[in-house]
C-alpha cells in the first residue's frame, strides 16, 4: 500500500490551490513539506459500528494543502494492507490519471476552508463521505454542434464534486465543493477549485418532472447565493410513477439524480476567465425528497418491502426491513457518472495565475485574504464549444460500503 499519511501535495504553476493568505508563491513540488496544523474537514469521519477501521486508520490517509494544513483525501474504501473497511467510497483512485503527478492529491474542503476569511459572511461545511472523484484519460472531445462536430482535440479531466446522496442537505442547500483540471492537446487546460452554487437555494427540481421546482426550506447559509443550472432530485411523485404504476418497478427512472453545474472564474471587474458546466449523475442515491415524511426524507430500500409482484428490479435478494444503512442495501450512491460538456477559456492575455475567493469571484493577480490560486492556460477558446462524452459510468460498490456514502 503506498503510505498516504502526510502526503506531500505537489505545488507547480500548473496547480491551482496556493491559498491566498499565504503570501509565498510556491516553490516546487516538495512545497510545503510539513503540516502546520489541522483544516476543519480533517478527521471529522468516525466509524459506525459496521466499520472495521479506526478513525486513526481513517486520517492518515491525508494529504498537506498548500495552505500547509492537513486535509482528507481520497482513501480505498478497503484498506489494502489489513482488509478493514471504512464503510464509504470516494470514487476514482486518481493515482491512475495522467494528471495526478502534475496535481497531486486533492484537499477535501479547501475552498470550505476559505470561505468565512474571504468576506463571505459565513461558512459552509460539508461531511467527509460526500466527496466524489471521477477522472478519464485522452478523452475524445467535440468541436462543434451535432453533425458537424469533430473529434480533433483530446483531454484528461480529473474531477471532484462534494456530492452526499443519502442525507437532506442537497434538498436545500446548493453550495458544494467542486475541483476541476482539464489538459487538452490544442492547448486548452484549467484547474479550478471552488464552492458552486448548483440550482437555487432552499430549492429542489423533481427529477421526474424537470419543470416542477419545490420549495423544501432554508438553505445553509442562508445567504447563500442562486447559481445557475439545477439539483434533480428524485421527489415521491417519481416513486409512484416509476415503482408502483405498471407491473415493473423502474428504480433506475425514479431515483436517478442530476446535479446540473454551471460554474464560473470570474475577474473583479466581473469578466468570465473560465466556465464549465458537468453534469454529475447518481442511479442509487439512499434518499428522496417526501414532504409526508420526517425531515421530508424517504429511504428507496424501504419500498422493497411494499412490492408484491414477482419481478421486484432492484429489490430482488433484498431481505425484508433491511435498514436503509446496510452494506445490504442496493441504494448507497455507488453508481455515478459525468457527463462532460462545455469547457470554455477566455484568457488569451494572461496571467496563468489567477487568485478567487472560495466562490471563483473577484479573480486578481495578487493574493488577498480567503482567495485561492487557480490555474488559467493562456488561450482563449470561447468559439469552439469544446465539450466531450460520458466519463465513469461504473459502481464503486466494495466490501462493506454502505450508507451514508
Amino acid at each position: 500500500m503506498q503510505d498516504l499519511k502526510l502526503l506531500r501535495l505537489p505545488v507547480t504553476l500548473a496547480f491551482l490551490a496556493a491559498v491566498g493568505s499565504c503570501a509565498d508563491e510556491p516553490t516546487g513540488p516538495n512545497n510545503p513539506t510539513t503540516a502546520t496544523g489541522e483544516s476543519v474537514a480533517y478527521g471529522i469521519w468516525t466509524p459506525s459500528g459496521q466499520d472495521t477501521c479506526s478513525k486513526e486508520l481513517h486520517d492518515s490517509y491525508s494529504t498537506i494543502g498548500p495552505d500547509g494544513k492537513l486535509y482528507p483525501t481520497w482513501h480505498p474504501p478497503v484498506d489494502p494492507a489489513t482488509g478493514c473497511t471504512f464503510g464509504h467510497e470516494h470514487g476514482r483512485d486518481p493515482r491512475g490519471s495522467d494528471l495526478y503527478e502534475e496535481v497531486g492529491d486533492i484537499p477535501f474542503g479547501l475552498a470550505n476552508e476559505y470561505l468565512v476569511e474571504s468576506g463571505f459572511g459565513a461558512s459552509r461545511h460539508e461531511d467527509h463521505v460526500g466527496h466524489k472523484i471521477e477522472w478519464a484519460n485522452d478523452v475524445e472531445m467535440r468541436v462543434g454542434d451535432g453533425a458537424s462536430a469533430v473529434l480533433t482535440v483530446t483531454c484528461d479531466i480529473l474531477v471532484k464534486l462534494h456530492q452526499g446522496t443519502h442525507s437532506p442537505d442537497a434538498f436545500t442547500n446548493n453550495m458544494h465543493e467542486v475541483v476541476y483540471h482539464l489538459r487538452c492537446s490544442d492547448g486548452t487546460g484549467f484547474s479550478a477549485t471552488l464552492l458552486v452554487p448548483i440550482g437555487t437555494p432552499g430549492e429542489l427540481v423533481v427529477s421526474c418532472a424537470r419543470g416542477n421546482a419545490i420549495q423544501a426550506g432554508v438553505a445553509n447559509p442562508s445567504i447563500s447565493p442562486n447559481g445557475g443550472g439545477k439539483r434533480a432530485v428524485p421527489a415521491r411523485s417519481c416513486i409512484n410513477q416509476h415503482v408502483f404504476n405498471g407491473s415493473r418497478p423502474r428504480f433506475d427512472s425514479a431515483l436517478k439524480e442530476s446535479w446540473e453545474i454551471n460554474a464560473r472564474l470570474k475577474t473583479v471587474s466581473n469578466r468570465t476567465l473560465v466556465s464549465f458546466n458537468p453534469y454529475f449523475q447518481v442511479r442509487d442515491p439512499s434518499r428522496f425528497f417526501d414532504q409526508s415524511l420526517e425531515r421530508d426524507l424517504g429511504r428507496p430500500v424501504d419500498l422493497c418491502d411494499q412490492i408484491t409482484n414477482g419481478n421486484r428490479d432492484r429489490c430482488e435478494g433484498v431481505a425484508p426491513n433491511t435498514a436503509w444503512d446496510s452494506p445490504d442495501s442496493p441504494f448507497k450512491g455507488v453508481r455515478r457518472f459525468v457527463d462532460i460538456n462545455s469547457n470554455n477559456i477566455r484568457n488569451a492575455d494572461g496571467p496563468t495565475v489567477w487568485y478567487t475567493d472560495p466562490l471563483g469571484r473577484n479573480a486578481q493577480t495578487e493574493p488577498f485574504p480567503g482567495s485561492i490560486r487557480q490555474w488559467v492556460a493562456i488561450r482563449d477558446n470561447s468559439g469552439l464549444d469544446l465539450h466531450g462524452p460520458v466519463i465513469g459510468n461504473r459502481s464503486y460498490d466494495a466490501p462493506g460500503v454502505h450508507a451514508p456514502n
